[in-house]
């Protein structure tokens, strides 16, 4: 038998693509797949057929006499006798192979007592539909299908049900208002199989009067074409999308989000055909969002009870450098850390609280490069902090946070837990990331954090070789003469009596800074935007410092050419006004420029 005979709109089309599905009571599933499986292969059909003890769902191509003869064979199975597909027709073949999977339902839904072969809701033929619209009859469409296929086209004012999988429908019907219970609903849905399942659920749920568009959009395209629908109808195979005379449109799919994309959505310059779209990178941006939002709940528990407060057992890493090679290890700490004082060190390794290897270090251990001992510190408390980190950006390659003041980058001094790179490791453990940038604890604003060592090793030598565009926010003494202006002052290398870096006009590196006055204040402050072309140690402060307008609150460069220490402020003193207010770079990613900005403090205000 054939199932429809060719016109002239189709005659040039020879591939005949047929979708059907009949909800009955199947046994003997496996013996059917390979039953249908075989006669599939023998007859160079290709498709998708599902078979579940509830029935069967089909999507097949091919030539018509092939298509034919599966139907009748079809319809020799009990319970599929009155099998009746839906046509269409295409030039090339829209399947490049040919699947017969067993399932425990035809369409995944999951609600027990669901039974489509013994109840349905009340069907209504395309026709009456189509009436019912042209009389501007009370009805309420309802769209069961999946949002992303609504985007395309739909019935004229129709409802979508907001569903992202059609195992999401319940919890969508329990959403909806108890005045839709007495309404007079009929849903839809692309060839009918989800409405076997939706109306009967609807009925359970107390809506009175549910219709189900018999054969949905497809048989209501086929029969009475495209009244009262605006778009295109999303199809499960490669045509992607239909008009309402069944014809491929020039729809397409993204490759790695499967969104189905209007020619409109191919012009849009997210679009990569095989790699993503704007739809795929909006999804990406929402899970990076949830990402964000999580860890940054997991820091903000440090607020209330900070890594340091309590005491624990500090081990500190002593790191064996080639210029303390060959000292006794007595001479070697005193050297690497002479603030402590000689008689620290001993109490300390008499004490057993140096280790090499899990055993207590003798002071006269021959230490060598590269040795790597542990100083345990008992009973450490650490001074309080400020953690009030905010996470501005995170992708597979770098977290970017805004830092606040005080709070130390890394474990230095009194500081272990209580620094950043301790909390953010704890937030996204087991990642190990690594901060492949420096910023003083009294300083706020940006920091750069690589996740795993290739991007470290791929992003640490931009800020070395002077690539990464930096722009600071400083409230200094003073009001310097000129709006703009910078210094070149060498820098020194090593530290002096007061722990500080100063000028070095005769040994010093090559150091620049350019400066930009923002405002000046009436108290006799200034704001200015910093942009340090070099990196040196304490560049910005020093040169400022240097100037004659040091930065307010800090504790090292004083005003009238004086210095103080290089210690941390504690949190409820006048913090110093340095903030890292933007940052820009290429990605070591994609190579691309991109650049984050930190919200100024309230002293950047006045």
């Amino acid at each position: 038998m054939n199932c429809a005979t060719s016109t002239p709109e189709t005659a040039d089309k020879s591939i005949v693509n047929i979708s059907c599905y009949k909800f009955a009571h199947l046994h003997e599933l496996p013996t059917m797949r390979e039953d249908l499986r075989s006669r599939c292969e023998t007859l160079n059909i290709k498709g998708t057929i599902l078979l579940s003890p509830e029935g069967i769902n089909l999507f097949l191509a091919a030539d018509r006499g092939s298509i034919d003869d599966l139907v009748d064979h079809l319809r020799t199975y009990d319970g599929l006798q009155d099998l009746k597909p839906k046509e269409s027709f295409s030039t090339d073949q829209p399947f490049s192979r040919m699947l017969v999977r067993l399932k425990k339902e035809i369409i995944a839904f999951g609600v027990a007592g669901i039974d489509p072969a013994n109840h349905t809701s009340r069907k209504i033929s395309a026709t009456q539909l189509k009436q019912w619209l042209d009389d501007g009859e009370n009805v309420t469409l309802l769209d069961t299908r999946n949002d992303y296929e609504i985007e395309i086209g739909t019935f004229r004012g129709a409802k979508a049900i907001g569903v992202d999988h059609f195992r999401d429908f319940p919890a969508a019907v329990d959403r909806l208002p108890d005045s839709e219970k007495q309404k007079r609903i009929v849903m839809f849905c692309t060839g009918g199989i989800r409405c076997e399942k939706a109306g009967p659920y609807m009925e359970q749920q107390g809506f009175h009067d549910v219709y189900q568009l018999d054969g949905g959009i497809l048989k209501y395209f086929q029969e009475v074409g495209g009244d009262h629908w605006d778009g295109e109808c999303f199809v499960f195979d490669k045509r992607v999308a239909v008009d309402p005379k069944l014809d491929e449109t020039a729809t397409t799919q993204c490759y790695a989000c499967l969104h189905p994309l209007t020619p409109t959505d191919q012009q849009s310059p997210d679009y990569v055909p095989n790699q993503s779209c704007a739809y795929c990178i909006s999804v990406a941006d929402q899970r990076r969002r949830k990402s964000i939002d999580l860890k940054q709940k997991r820091l903000n528990r440090f607020a209330d009870n900070l890594p340091g407060s309590k005491p624990y057992n500090n081990y500190r890493p002593l790191n064996v450098q080639q210029k303390y090679a060959g000292l006794s290890l007595i001479d070697f700490v005193d050297q690497m850390h002479p603030h402590m004082g000689r008689s620290f060190w001993e109490e300390t390794i008499g004490a057993g609280r140096l280790s090499l290897g899990g055993n207590p270090a003798a002071a006269d251990l021959i230490v060598r490069e590269g040795m790597s001992l542990r100083h345990l510190l008992p009973n450490t408390v650490e001074p309080a902090v400020n953690c009030a980190i905010k996470i501005l950006h995170e992708d597979d390659d770098l977290v970017v946070v805004s830092k606040p003041a005080p709070l130390p980058a890394h474990p230095s001094g009194r500081f272990n837990r209580n620094t950043l790179i301790w909390m953010l490791q704890d937030t996204y453990a087991p990642q190990r990331l690594k901060a492949v940038h420096r910023l003083d604890s009294n300083t706020s604003g940006i920091v750069v954090v690589a996740r795993h060592r290739k991007a470290a090793a791929a992003i640490q030598p931009l800020f070395e070789n002077g690539q990464v565009t930096k722009t600071y926010l400083a409230k200094v003494h003073g009001h310097p003469e000129q709006d703009t202006f910078k210094s070149d002052a060498p820098i020194s290398n090593e530290v002096g009596d007061h722990g500080l870096r100063t000028v070095d006009t005769e040994l010093g590196l090559p150091s620049e800074t350019h400066f930009q006055v923002l405002q000046r204040f009436q108290d006799g402050s200034s704001l200015l935007e910093v942009n340090p072309i070099t990196g040196r140690t304490n560049q910005i402060r020093i040169h400022l410092w240097h100037l004659g307008h040091p930065i307010q609150g800090d504790l090292g460069y004083l005003p009238q050419h004086q210095l103080g220490h290089s210690g941390t402020l504690e949190v409820d003193q006048v913090p110093m006004c340095l903030h890292a207010w933007k940052i820009q770079f290429a990605h070591p990613q994609s190579g691309e420029t991109v650049q984050f900005e930190a919200e100024p403090p309230k002293w950047s205000h006045h």
